[in-house]
């Protein structure tokens, strides 16, 4: 790809501008997360990836479930995600601090009862290496509300942006929170499916992201939180390659849906089967060349290493 003619960009720090926290109570404490390379061993990923799904919470397949503001108009395929029930329910908003006390998000998912799956860059800033001095998480977060918010004890990361600041097939992360959540809202499967595999499959993976531009127009009359406070879903995405270690996506990024997990049904459950990180744009129009993805044996890998 010719640099000139794109722009690598990260869609979660890079450009996130200073957001103000929902009106819910917060957590009294604040924890400064202890920050732990996968390089080291420390960590090994429990429940061999499946997924759970607590007692009475309920399951949908329709992240709009009951709700009329989630109908698909225009030409943006995105519609609210605005379900309380599983799987929605273990998807949410990742908020952070740098060292500059500026306030930034993601988008996390629970994969155990205290661990969720973001992106590095999402808790390292690239350009200068420096660690989010704090680091929360509140699943299910609709139009700003939420029951529950959790503060980052840990963080296991397989790139610290050393070696280069640019985007890295590595830019996984897995927050340890410090409340088991997962028993409320169910935790989402991980596994690993070869590409060739995906590529084979297309349109058959859907999207969830916390992105700082939706709700897109159609929608905001009927949202008060502004752009960011309500995810978006999108049915149909695709796996269209692999290049440099990357899986190559074409669901609908932008920036705060950084560590938006692209999921699949295998057996009637969902499982996380890429890691969505960072897009590439065409620097004249701005539009989407194609979306990057860290692939799920790339994480296993890395955690595996002794």
């Amino acid at each position: 790809m010719n640099k000139q003619s794109f722009a690598l960009l990260f869609t979660g720090i890079i450009g996130a501008a200073t957001l103000t926290l929902s009106v819910q109570a917060q957590t009294k404490q604040s924890i400064t997360p202890k920050f732990i390379s996968a390089k080291t061993g420390e960590f090994k990923l429990d429940g061999k990836g499946k997924p759970f799904i607590p007692d009475g919470l309920g399951r949908s397949v329709k992240p709009d479930e009951g709700d009329s503001r989630g109908k698909p108009t225009g030409k943006d395929p995105r519609i609210p995600m605005l379900s309380k029930k599983y799987p929605w329910s273990a998807i949410g908003r990742v908020q952070g601090t740098t060292t500059d006390a500026e306030s930034y998000h993601c988008t996390g998912t629970l994969i155990a009862e205290n661990l969720v799956l973001t992106n590095a860059h999402c808790i390292i800033n690239p350009e200068t290496g420096k660690m989010s001095t704090k680091i929360q998480f509140m699943p299910n977060v609709i139009d700003g509300k939420y029951e529950d918010v959790a503060e980052v004890e840990k963080v296991i990361y397989g790139t610290d942006f050393k070696k280069s600041s640019d985007i890295s097939p590595k830019d996984w992360a897995i927050m340890k929170i410090n409340q088991p959540l997962g028993r409320k809202y169910g935790y989402l499967g991980v596994k690993p499916i070869p590409t060739s595999t995906l590529i084979k499959n297309p349109k058959s993976l859907f999207f969830v992201g916390y992105s700082g531009d939706f709700p897109t127009e159609q929608y905001q009359k009927y949202f008060t939180a502004g752009k960011g406070w309500t995810a978006g879903y999108e049915e149909g995405c695709s796996i269209t390659g692999e290049e440099n270690g990357f899986l190559l996506h074409d669901c609908a990024t932008s920036s705060g849906s950084s560590g938006g997990a692209l999921i699949g049904v295998i057996g009637g459950e969902p499982y996380i089967l890429a890691l969505n990180n960072a897009e590439a744009k065409n620097l004249r129009t701005g539009q989407d060349i194609t979306n990057f993805a860290v692939k799920i044996s790339t994480i296993e890998q890395d955690l595996s290493q002794k």
